[in-house]
């Protein structure tokens, strides 16, 4: 099993590995030229479509915006990123239709070993995360790695996600905690 299926599939990944190097630094060439477009320019979506290739044609990404790899990222139908959001897909991040994420939220996948012995050595694990559809993720919202978060859930500004959310929940605080069902 190579570092990359490796780190996709939760395990400890090399990740200094000559393939997974590969695909950050065209992502990130691609990212710097998305950074330096505005909003309208036409090459604009034809670049986040090389970056992102399981973006929907109604998503919407506004930059700038950051992420690993991009190609583990999965957009749905009418997904609106606005500016300065960050999801580092080492593992798959899928977020559903009609979900909106505020500015500067902070999607992870990557988990440093605890052995501090393993991360000098560079290796890290990932683990996929799921947010639903017609969900809206507050500005300044942290999605940590494993978490999945179902449909129709309000993630309240600033709140640090640790663990899952089931359906038709508002969560809030830090770490986040369900307030209330919504209806």
């Amino acid at each position: 099993m190579s570092e990359k299926e490796k780190m996709r599939n939760g395990q400890l990944a090399k990740v200094t590995d000559s393939e997974i190097l590969s695909d950050l630094t065209r992502a990130k060439a691609l990212i710097a030229k998305i950074n330096a477009m505005y909003l309208g320019l036409p090459d604009l979506r034809a670049t986040l479509e090389e970056l992102l290739p399981n973006i929907h044609a109604t998503a919407k990404v506004n930059p700038p915006f950051f992420c690993d790899y991009g190609y583990n990222i999965e957009l749905g139908e009418h997904v609106f990123i606005n500016f300065n959001c960050v999801i580092l897909d080492g593992a798959p991040v899928k977020i559903g239709h009609h979900t909106l994420l505020g500015p500067s939220v902070q999607i992870y996948t990557p988990q440093h070993p605890m052995d501090y012995l393993e991360r000098r050595e560079s290796f890290e694990s990932a683990y996929p995360v799921t947010i639903g559809d017609d969900c809206w993720i507050g500005g300044g919202a942290i999605i940590c790695p494993g978490v999945t978060i179902g449909n129709r859930c309000i993630i309240g500004a600033g709140s640090v996600v640790t663990k899952d959310v089931p359906d038709d929940s508002l969560a809030v605080g830090n770490p986040a905690v369900i307030k209330r069902k919504l209806t």
